[in-house]
């Protein structure tokens, strides 16, 4: 679809969200990302498609009231070599997203051609964001300027300040070889191919020694395959490359939480050290629930909870979770409606609600 009349591109960015912080009346937006098609490129250059999609997402995830959906729960429902409007609107549709992010990447002489688009999945309108032409060797630096483009986009009230903050996310390394390990990493993430995913995360952070993202992405496949104390390793090279970044310390949380040594407070800690530092991180203050859960405080479970949902409503495992602890409570009609929030997220996923006896009063 062409890109928007003026008025009508208004109108469908104001849809999507009108201020640089979350408008309380509008509530969180939900977005999902997909790999830019790169089909034009030469076969070597393909890679560039998924390291455009990994440095948006890295980007917005620095700003509040934006949820990025992750891309394992869409893509059961389709999963294409190529992304295009079609198949973006039916998985967004799938998943109750308000935008998707995608665009195309060619040549324009030598130099890189990329072409961002935002389709507003209710109205099925796309708009083509500014173009941005640069050569090969600025990849690193310039995919950065894709997301804070983005983020006006769909916050169009934006500071420079939080520009600045995403753009700074969104370039991770300077390195276009470490870059283009680490996309291919994430392809493999995506195929299901961890093996191949560590070894391309494990040069993708030799190439950048100072590359924090990669160290914990390696950590993340690693905990995926089991390897507990290898993933612990990758999330504190993380933390100590980058301390401000939350990532690696909910990580930690996860691990501490699933340990059969029951170190539940430590997962409460780590897990609030990564919401100090991101107060608006919704798995964060999921996953501090399931700490406090573990150790039977369905209080504070149900308040950790609750500003989960709060942050990110489209995850029907927190509204699960929380299910959960209202029926342990007795609270059995809180309990139900949880339940039912998670079937409406999730139509394919069979919720199995704990038994309820209600509370005496």
């Amino acid at each position: 679809m062409s890109a928007l009349p003026a008025l009508v591109l208004v109108a469908c960015l104001a849809a999507l969200g009108s201020a640089a912080e979350p408008d309380p009346k509008v509530g969180p937006r939900a977005v999902i990302i997909v790999p830019f098609d790169a089909s034009s490129l030469a076969t070597g250059d393909q890679w560039m498609g998924e390291a455009a999609a990994q440095a948006i997402s890295l980007g917005l995830a620095q700003q509040p009231g934006v949820v990025q959906i992750e891309r394992d729960r869409f893509s059961r429902v389709v999963n294409p070599a190529i992304w295009r409007e079609a198949e973006l609107s039916q998985a967004g549709q799938s998943v109750r997203a308000h935008a998707g992010i995608y665009g195309d990447i060619g040549r324009k002489d030598a130099d890189l051609l990329f072409q961002p688009r935002l389709l507003d999945i209710k109205s099925g309108l796309t708009t083509s964001l500014p173009p941005a032409t640069f050569p090969d060797a600025e990849l690193a630096t310039r995919l950065a300027v894709l997301a804070a483009a983005y983020a006006r986009a769909i916050q169009p009230a934006l500071p420079d300040t939080a520009s600045a903050r995403i753009e700074k996310a969104a370039r991770p390394t300077l390195s276009v070889e470490a870059l283009e390990l680490f996309a291919r990493g994430q392809t493999a993430i995506h195929d299901g191919q961890n093996e191949r995913a560590v070894d391309l995360l494990l040069h993708a952070a030799s190439a950048d020694p100072r590359f924090a993202v990669a160290n914990y992405s390696l950590g993340v496949v690693h905990a995926a395959l089991g390897n507990r104390w290898k993933a612990a390793a990758q999330f504190r090279a993380a933390v100590q490359l980058d301390p401000s970044m939350p990532e690696p310390f909910k990580a930690l949380g996860d691990l501490f939480l699933s340990t059969p040594r029951n170190l539940f407070d430590r997962a409460i800690e780590a897990y609030s050290k990564a919401i100090e530092l991101r107060p608006f991180y919704a798995d964060a203050h999921a996953g501090l629930g399931n700490a406090y859960t573990a150790k039977g405080d369905l209080d504070r479970a149900l308040t950790a909870y609750r500003a989960a949902i709060a942050l990110d409503p489209f995850d029907p495992s927190t509204h699960v979770r929380s299910g959960h602890s209202y029926a342990k409570k007795g609270l059995c009609a809180d309990a139900e409606k949880s339940y039912r929030q998670a079937r409406e997220l999730d139509t394919s996923s069979m919720v199995v609600p704990v038994p309820c006896a209600p509370r005496s009063p």
